[in-house]
């Protein structure tokens, strides 16, 4: 049996297992801003400014982390390209760890005065950076750790986790919210998430010590295959065709999870009058089905290529939106169905990486999909509640027309990806490695 379709082994798993863990901290830490954004609001701001302008300023601030995406992104993956992906993956959780440990720390605006807001900026900044950093890694790093014909499900298993870091500040959060009363939460109560958050990342860094070099990583280094000039040079002049097809990919998986598990809960409030806990309840729902859905896009993946899953899964994304906005008006009694099952379809994202990493050579990996997916991130994850929110002046269901827009691109790549034999430009991440010398 050949290295490339061996089954997975201890290390594999114990790899798979670090990554994942560290990705579903890393991915609390970074959202569990969004659930206390309205006390933050209240506690870092001038009491007498006006509601909308607090609001504002909040959500400016929550922004930020997304805008520091990019640049923290390609920073680290330069440097992941040049000397090593271990080291960059383990500064990338210490980068998450450090500032929520901060903003469960910082005193407010009370006591510092207009430090307080500038100091919470800075943090939330250091946040996007560690995040636009630790996705990409941890894709790259398990990816080129396992074997060519598990990278699917080893890509998968990762997204899953990040996804698990989701639903772990929404079960957090709706903890501290229950067991205490709105006066402890606006006291003292907001500042434990966040150092829960930073003490479960310091946890995860000490374990991330056990980790090892990629392989693939190691060869290039001892033929001196390295990248010779700035890895994000080499990306944009000559793999435009790859980061195309990544950013289209990464729109997808961000606007996918956006309307669908983060937005879908206010619009089911607000357009069919359900009450708040039940929509939590159903999105929790919907997000561990995601996670299901991710492992499943990733086992697929392997068996029958990206192309027929992207049109398959496409297919099922579409229908399972359409059915379930348009539905769940009229049967309220299907809610947790129908929001379970297009939680599962959109797990379908979880086959983005696999061809992500098999779109770059090893020499550039690290920093192709990070210029292309934190890039993408920032502009389709920061505008689409924007769109969706300013097409529902026009339709109340644009949410439902905004997915199935996604579901067509999804589609569409499917049928490109078809066409194009290796499956977006390389052949594989092994013989990638041995030519990119």
């Amino acid at each position: 049996m050949s290295k490339h379709t061996r089954p997975l082994n201890r290390q594999d798993y114990k790899t798979l297992t670090l990554a994942a863990l560290g990705g579903a901290l890393e991915f609390y830490d970074f959202i569990i801003f969004v659930f206390f954004a309205a006390v933050v609001g209240e506690l870092f701001f001038p009491a007498d400014i006006p509601e909308w302008l607090r609001q504002v300023q909040t959500f400016g601030i929550f922004a930020a982390g997304y805008l520091a995406r990019p640049l923290g992104g390609i920073i680290m993956a330069h440097f992941g390209d040049l000397v090593g992906r271990k080291k960059m993956f383990t500064l990338s959780i210490l980068l998450m760890a450090l500032p929520t440990l901060a903003i469960g720390l910082l005193p407010t605006y009370a006591t510092l005065g207009i430090a307080a807001p500038l100091l919470l900026l800075l943090m939330r900044v250091l946040q996007g950076a560690a995040i636009g950093g630790e996705v990409p890694g941890a894709w790259v790093f398990v990816a080129e750790h396992v074997p060519e014909r598990r990278i699917g499900i080893a890509c998968g298993t990762l997204t899953a986790g990040l996804t698990v870091g989701i639903l772990l500040g929404s079960v957090v959060a709706t903890q501290v919210n229950t067991q205490m009363s709105q006066q402890a939460v606006h006291d003292w109560g907001w500042r434990l998430p966040f150092l829960l958050g930073g003490a479960f990342g310091l946890v995860a860094m000490y374990l991330r010590r056990w980790l090892q070099e990629t392989p693939i990583f190691l060869e290039m280094q001892q033929r001196k295959a390295l990248a010779q000039e700035l890895p994000v040079k080499s990306v944009v002049l000559e793999h435009k065709k790859a980061v195309v097809v990544s950013m289209l990919l990464t729109w997808l998986l961000s606007a996918g999870i956006v309307v669908v598990i983060l937005m879908s809960p206010v619009w089911l409030q607000k357009q069919y009058g359900f009450a708040p806990a039940l929509t939590l309840q159903a999105n929790s729902i919907a997000t561990i089905m995601l996670c299901f859905g991710c492992l499943i896009a990733g086992l697929v993946v392997d068996r029958i290529g990206a192309s027929k899953t992207f049109i398959t899964g496409s297919i099922l994304l579409a229908c399972s939106s359409w059915l379930f906005y348009h539905l769940v008006g009229s049967r309220p009694d299907l809610l947790f169905a129908l929001y379970g099952l297009v939680g599962l379809c959109v797990g379908v994202v979880g086959a983005v990486p696999y061809v992500m990493v098999r779109a770059f050579p090893a020499a550039v990996r690290f920093t192709g999909i990070s210029f292309s997916y934190n890039v993408s991130y920032a502009i389709f994850g920061g505008l689409t509640p924007i769109a969706v929110t300013l097409l529902m002046s026009v339709s109340p269901m644009a949410p439902a027309w905004y997915v199935l827009a996604l579901s067509l691109v999804g589609l569409a790549l499917g049928l490109w990806l078809r066409h194009d034999r290796t499956e977006a430009g390389v052949s594989t991440p092994v013989e990638s490695a041995s030519q990119a010398h």
